[in-house]
């Protein structure tokens, strides 16, 4: 169960793992913008001629560091499951739990900050103003920004990772019941 994990993770470099969805009166169809390990995707364009009236950032892939390296780091990752898989040492399985949960809370705090960035630092000689208002988008759920509703959820990339470490956290769970009933047999 741990190869299969640390394989699965290979599936994040091939798959969108994080999305935002948009939608409002003069969008009924909606927008997606989808976060990928290297890129986006979506309706990025349209995303940014939109907010760019009210003082947006232009969002490109290049302004984004974690592209160049997200990659290298899934692959890490893996490589040590597999590793972690044929040494079948219940140390490793729980240092690859431990850092693959740190991965998943790093990237959740490395998209709030963005989001909070991208919605907060605006241009000061943007079209449209209205004082007080910020559009930082969510981070997990649905948050009403003027008349757009957006959503934000993980995509098929991020339910592999929570489902890779549900995995790894029952084999662990497994491994420590193991353990305890050897225990008290001795």
């Amino acid at each position: 169960m741990i190869a299969i994990s640390a394989l699965a993770l290979l599936v994040l470099l091939f798959v969108p793992i994080w999305r935002i969805d948009l939608t409002a009166p003069q969008y009924p169809e909606g927008m997606t913008m989808q976060i990928h390990a290297d890129h986006f995707s979506g309706d990025v364009e349209k995303i940014n001629g939109l907010n760019h009236y009210i003082g947006m950032a232009h969002i490109e892939n290049d302004m984004f560091p974690e592209f160049t390296y997200l990659p290298k780091v899934i692959v890490a990752l893996s490589v040590l499951g597999l590793v972690a898989s044929l040494w079948g040492k219940r140390i490793l399985l729980v240092l690859g739990l431990i850092t693959l949960t740190l991965f998943g809370l790093w990237a959740l705090y490395d998209m709030y900050t963005w989001g909070y960035h991208y919605g907060h630092d605006l241009d000061p000689h943007a079209a449209i103003k209205i004082e007080g208002m910020a559009y930082q988008p969510p981070l997990i759920g649905h948050k009403q920004l003027l008349n757009f509703n957006a959503w934000s959820a993980p995509d098929i990339g991020g339910w592999v990772l929570f489902g890779v470490m549900g995995l790894l956290a029952g084999v662990y769970f497994l491994e420590w019941r193991e353990l305890r009933r050897k225990r008290s047999k001795t």
